[in-house]
């Protein structure tokens, strides 16, 4: 099986090196088509020889095509890979905002598989969710999805609508994570700890807090009441949060992230 990435930014990168260090495809069945010339030390260990700056036929006699360029590239790129396409090809992308009939038209292909990973892909703990155009067959599909399971987790939904919401929640999602950190991160350097001692602090808290919560079949609001004893510390902040209507802010943070994700989708 042979994988052409389209596009080497952040996340044609994370694919070429989750593959790699996977060893699920081999080092001469990834072929890389990038706008600029790419260093073989930024290779990854695939051979420098399948790295093109210019569509070539070599690249599309793979099976699978990952489009990883930036949306606002893609009309300018289907115009010049489109005549290399057959109707055998399956094609997966990342790009944000492009629907699965715009990439069919655009490319006269109809094998697509449409996704929205986000950021700690990079490390292998990504969440993605992926849907696929009706002619995509199954054996195809588990193909896919094993590719992208080198990068972390997925999710198969059916429906290409609720890519939307999995941008609202999962890809946006670490930046929410990343927010609460940053401002109890904040309150802990008030309370007179050092920045490093804040930040250890923290980070070992949520990453304690989420394995625990994974390890186990208890509820959050379970593990919540674990932690807090009537009349204690944890009580008093949880009172702060139930004052200010915290689960409501979210709620509304998230529609107005899947709101926005429609209006990028036109």
């Amino acid at each position: 099986m042979k994988i052409a990435i389209i596009g080497f930014g952040n996340m044609g990168q994370t694919y070429a090196n989750s593959f790699m260090s996977s060893g699920f495809v081999g080092v001469s069945d990834i072929l890389i088509l990038n706008k600029t010339k790419i260093e073989e030390k930024n290779s990854f260990g695939i051979d420098i020889a399948n790295f093109y700056t210019e569509p070539n036929p070599l690249i599309f006699e793979s099976d699978i095509l990952i489009l990883a360029v930036k949306p606002q590239d893609f009309k300018q790129l289907a115009s010049e890979i489109k005549a290399f396409l057959n109707p055998e090809h399956v094609v997966l992308s990342v790009m944000a905002g492009i629907s699965i009939e715009m990439m069919q038209k655009a490319l006269n292909v109809t094998k697509i598989v449409r996704s929205m990973p986000n950021i700690p892909t990079q490390i292998g703990e990504g969440m993605t969710v992926f849907c696929a155009s009706n002619s995509v067959d199954r054996k195809e599909l588990f193909i896919v999805q094993n590719l992208i399971n080198t990068t972390g987790k997925s999710i198969y939904i059916e429906k290409e609508v609720m890519l939307n919401a999995a941008t609202a929640v999962s890809g946006s999602g670490p930046a929410y994570v990343f927010y609460f950190m940053k401002a109890m991160i904040q309150s802990a350097i008030q309370l007179g700890f050092s920045p490093s001692e804040a930040e250890f602090l923290v980070s070992q808290t949520f990453s304690g807090a989420v394995q625990l919560q994974n390890r186990s079949k208890l509820s959050n609001e379970d593990w919540i009441q674990r932690v807090a004893s009537k009349g204690g510390t944890t009580e008093a902040a949880l009172s702060i949060f139930k004052s200010f209507e915290m689960t409501e802010i979210v709620v509304k943070a998230i529609e107005s992230a899947n709101k926005r994700a429609f209006e990028l989708g036109k």
